[in-house]
C-alpha cells in the first residue's frame, strides 16, 4: 500500500480518498494537479490478497468524514471491484468512517474490457478520473 506522498494534502481538509492499483493513478495524479485538487487524497494498493486490512484501515482512520472511492479503469464487471468492494466496505465500518458505501469511479459493464476505439477509450479515461476526482465533466 503507497500512501498518499504529496505534503500538500492535508488529512483535515480530505474530502475524498481514492483508492486504486495500477497506472490509472498516474493518470490520477496528473488530474489532481492540473485541477489543483488538494481535498483528494490519492492511494495506491499494489497488493490485492491477502488484502492489506491493517494498513487500509489506518489510512481510512486517517480521514473519517471522507468519501472512500475504489477507482479502476477496466470495466465494473471485470478487474478488482468486485473482490475488493467486500474487504473495503468491512474495513470501513471497523475504521469508523461515516460513509457506508464505496464509491465506484470506472468504466461501466461491458462484454470486452477494450471499446477497441481510440478516441471512445480516451473520453471513457478521462470520465473515470473525473468521477474519482469529484470534478464536473
Amino acid at each position: 500500500v503507497l500512501n498518499e506522498t504529496d505534503p500538500a494534502i492535508d488529512n483535515k481538509a480530505v474530502e475524498r480518498v481514492v483508492f486504486c492499483t495500477g497506472k490509472v493513478y498516474y493518470d490520477l495524479l496528473e488530474e489532481r494537479e492540473a485541477a489543483q485538487q488538494n481535498s483528494v487524497k490519492i492511494v495506491r494498493l499494489e497488493q490485492l490478497y491477502p488484502f492489506p486490512k491493517d494498513t487500509v484501515e489506518a489510512i481510512l482512520s486517517e480521514t473519517p468524514e471522507a468519501e472512500i472511492v475504489w477507482c479502476q479503469e477496466e470495466p465494473r464487471n471485470m478487474g478488482s471491484w468486485t473482490f475488493v468492494r467486500d474487504y473495503f466496505e468491512d474495513v470501513m465500518a471497523e475504521a469508523g468512517i461515516s460513509s457506508q458505501r464505496l464509491i465506484y469511479a470506472g468504466r461501466p459493464e461491458a462484454a470486452s474490457p477494450a471499446t477497441g476505439s481510440a478516441s471512445r477509450h480516451k473520453k471513457e479515461q478521462q470520465t473515470l478520473v473525473n468521477d474519482a476526482l469529484k470534478l464536473s465533466q
